[in-house]
Order: C-alpha cells, then sequence, then structure tokens
C-alpha cells in the first residue's frame, strides 16, 4: 500500500495523495476519504472537495485553520475506517457506432484481434465507473476497461474532436461533451448531453462514484434523441437505472 501524503496546494487548498497509479484499489481509498469527509464531522474552515484517480483536494479558509492543523486531520481521517458509501447513480446512456461517429473503431477493434461488432458486444456488456472530471467541464474518466478492449492513444491527436463523442484509450472510456482537440480513439457518438449550463444545480451529466453502461442505438435512433435533446427536451433522469 502506497504510503500516504499531504501536500499543499497553494494557500488555501492541500492535496491528500493516497498513490502514483491508476488503479481500482486506490482509487477505492480515495472514495472511502471522501466518503468520510462528506459524513462528518469535520472542519467547518472546509469549503469544499473533488476527487482525483489516486488522489484528493481539499480547499479550506486558511484564516480559520493552518495547513498543518488540517493536514493532521486529514491523516487521521484517511487512516480511519471506511464509511458506509451511497452509490452513485446507475446510467445507462445511447450511442452510436455509425462510420461517421466511430472513426478508429476498425482499427482498435483489429488491434485486439476482434471484429468491430464483437469490440462493441464486449463494450457494451461493462458497466464503468466515473473516477474523476477533468479536462473540459462534464469530462467524465470512466474506470473499467479490461485490456482485452484498451489501446494507446494516437499516435498523433486530432485537431478537433466532435463534441459527445466516445472514446476509449489507456484503459479508460470517455465521451467529450464538447468539440476539442484529443487523442482518444472514437468509437461512437451519444446523443446524450454530457453537460447542460441550463441546469445549474448539476450542470455535468455524470459526478464522481457513478457508474455507466453504454446501450448501443442505430442513426436512426440517434439522430431522432439528438435533435430531441438538442431543444431542451431532455432529463437525466431518463438515463438512471435502478442498480
Amino acid at each position: 500500500m502506497s504510503e500516504l501524503q499531504v501536500l499543499p496546494l497553494g494557500d488555501a487548498a492541500l492535496t491528500v495523495v493516497f498513490g502514483d497509479r491508476i488503479e481500482a484499489e486506490i482509487h477505492a481509498r480515495v472514495k472511502h476519504f471522501c466518503a468520510a469527509l462528506e459524513a462528518g464531522p469535520r472542519p467547518d474552515a472546509i469549503e469544499e472537495w473533488a476527487p482525483a484517480f489516486a488522489s484528493a483536494t481539499v480547499w479550506y479558509d486558511p484564516e480559520k485553520i493552518s495547513f498543518a492543523a488540517l493536514a493532521a486531520i486529514m491523516r487521521d481521517l484517511a487512516a480511519g475506517a471506511a464509511p458506509d458509501e451511497k452509490p452513485g447513480a446507475l446510467f445507462e446512456i445511447p450511442f452510436c457506432r455509425d462510420a461517421e461517429f466511430a472513426p478508429d473503431l476498425a482499427e482498435t477493434a483489429a488491434l485486439k484481434k476482434l471484429t468491430p461488432e464483437r469490440f462493441i458486444k464486449e463494450f457494451s456488456s461493462l458497466t464503468f465507473e466515473v473516477y474523476m472530471l477533468g479536462f473540459q467541464p462534464g469530462f467524465a474518466y470512466l474506470g473499467g476497461l479490461p485490456e482485452s478492449l484498451s489501446a494507446p492513444r494516437l499516435a498523433t491527436p486530432r485537431k478537433k474532436v466532435a463534441a459527445r463523442s466516445l472514446a476509449v484509450a489507456d484503459g479508460m472510456c470517455a465521451a467529450y461533451p464538447f468539440a476539442s482537440p484529443g487523442g482518444w480513439r472514437l468509437i461512437g457518438r451519444t446523443p446524450a448531453p454530457l453537460f447542460d449550463a441550463r441546469n445549474p444545480a448539476r450542470p455535468a451529466l455524470l459526478a464522481p462514484g457513478d457508474r455507466v453502461r453504454w446501450r448501443e442505438i442505430d442513426r436512426a435512433a440517434y439522430d431522432r434523441l439528438e435533435t430531441q435533446w438538442r431543444f431542451g427536451d431532455f432529463d437525466a433522469q431518463c438515463l438512471v437505472r435502478a442498480s
């Protein structure tokens, strides 16, 4: 087990580091720590916190508590017994692997000695977990892609990846909320809005701890849903499933 570190991040934040790798055991420690913060009690100087792959950052008011004092509390909290965790929501998100949306599917499947159809079938049978948000607002890094479906990032990133593109790389899965450069391998596209500024309570569709299953749909269904949801007729609850 990696030795825990508590590092300053400017004068009003600290980072609790549990390891230096992306793996389920280390991320479980991150989740337990954040669950303990949520459960409380915690110093009222703490303002917010956010998990990452192998660490968690805590923002605090330095006029109410010193870094040294808070670091000691965070070490004790991280060393304590894991509290009961509230499971995140389970989302079933549609995607389409039309050739226009999945330019890397055939090559990625061939690297794993699979047909595109077999690759998608195995991919759609998985349940992913949201490890963290980053890169873009609402960009969720999903852990749980096995080596049998994983491939390295593209040698030359694309200058523009279309919004809502579904991609895999390096043991992870993600969908781009907005158009941007990107080097992940594109295997489909979802019609679902991944970030909605019109929903201030929860603009990002996914949050750390949520789980995701990807459900394949055809192009006709994609076009229908994309049109419907683009014009505001979208309720994220329609994608939430019972565990």
